[in-house]
């Protein structure tokens, strides 16, 4: 696959299984943060120094290129993401719930509101999680105009977002 193929140079992106729209519409700006999120977990996946968050942000990232893909697809191709397992599930909600629990037992979480920064990795991760409440904001747009037709994909990044703030706690917590 090239790097460039010049399709996108009059302001226009494919969408998967096709279609063409605006970059700026509404769709490749909701996965276009999500894009931004993965590469902010990735930056603090490099950072951290748990085993344990780099292992639960790598399969994050895995999970928000799926979620990604749903918002890449026009409705009318649904269908397609189904046939290859491309589409958030009930079971990715509950997995990252049980993460969250997890950490929070083993975790004292904070009782007024943070300020970013305690550690490299922390800080990282509340960017990430910044990131994907703004993809949530713009994916809700697209709910409510019917753009998206997985319930569970608004679950999953308010869960996605939960679960980063508490990674990041849990990573300032082994300073």
């Amino acid at each position: 696959m090239r790097t460039f193929n010049k399709k996108g140079d009059q302001g226009e992106t494919s969408l998967l299984y096709g279609g063409r729209v605006p970059k700026s519409s509404p769709r490749p700006q909701a996965y276009g943060a999500v894009d931004e999120a993965m590469s902010a977990l990735g930056l603090a996946r490099a950072l951290a120094t748990r085993p344990r968050v780099k292992e639960m942000v790598l399969q994050l990232q895995r999970e928000l290129s799926t979620l990604s893909a749903e918002l890449a697809t026009d409705p009318q191709h649904y269908d397609q993401l189904k046939v290859h397992n491309w589409v958030v599930t009930k079971e990715m909600v509950d997995r990252l719930e049980g993460w969250i629990n997890e950490l929070e037992a083993q975790t004292e979480m904070p009782k007024e509101f943070i300020i970013p920064g305690a550690t490299v990795a922390s800080g990282a991760l509340d960017l990430a999680r910044s990131i994907i409440r703004r993809s949530e904001r713009q994916t809700v747009a697209l709910w409510r105009r019917k753009m998206i037709r997985n319930e569970y994909v608004l679950s999953y990044l308010n869960r996605a977002a939960d679960l980063v703030f508490t990674l990041a706690r849990y990573e300032e917590s082994a300073k």
